[in-house]
């Protein structure tokens, strides 16, 4: 890794995990693909997937403003990723699905992380990997910090 990380607290730690992994995952789509895709829009692909929502719902669920996340819908539209429509029953609302090329890319995103994923375990072992995946996965309750 090149860095220390032993000084660093918990919040940090999964700050620099984090992004270590959203480069790798950046690095492993580009070589990939001819279809760049920016981890803010992954983020959004991954609660569009094989549901259609609203964009409204979307922005609520990602936590980000309405704003953002229009903009980062119009440039998924543009990449002919998602498809936007007025919702059927309310005209104010914008209904949003992924096309079967965004589909097609959120699959093959999936098999690279599950590819990265495998890596890791070989590394610090199944067990281990599944014991921070299932601690990552509980409710910490801490959300109420946020607000």
């Amino acid at each position: 890794m090149g860095y220390d990380l032993q000084h660093l607290d918990m919040v940090d730690l999964l700050s620099e995990r984090l992004m270590l992994l959203r480069r790798i995952m950046e690095n492993k789509w580009d070589a990939f693909s001819e279809i760049p895709i920016a981890n803010s829009e992954w983020y959004m692909i991954s609660r569009i997937y094989k549901q259609e929502t609203t964009i409204s719902s979307i922005s609520k669920s990602v936590n980000i403003s309405r704003q953002a996340t229009h903009k980062v819908i119009k440039k998924l539209e543009d990449k002919q990723l998602v498809d936007v429509r007025d919702h059927e029953q309310n005209k104010k609302l914008k209904s949003i699905k992924l096309t079967t090329l965004g589909e097609q890319c959120f699959e093959q995103y999936a098999e690279l992380t599950q590819q990265l994923e495998r890596k890791i375990a070989n590394e610090i072992g199944e067990e281990s990997l599944t014991l921070l995946k299932n601690i990552l996965k509980l409710d910490w309750k801490v959300d109420r910090e946020v607000e």
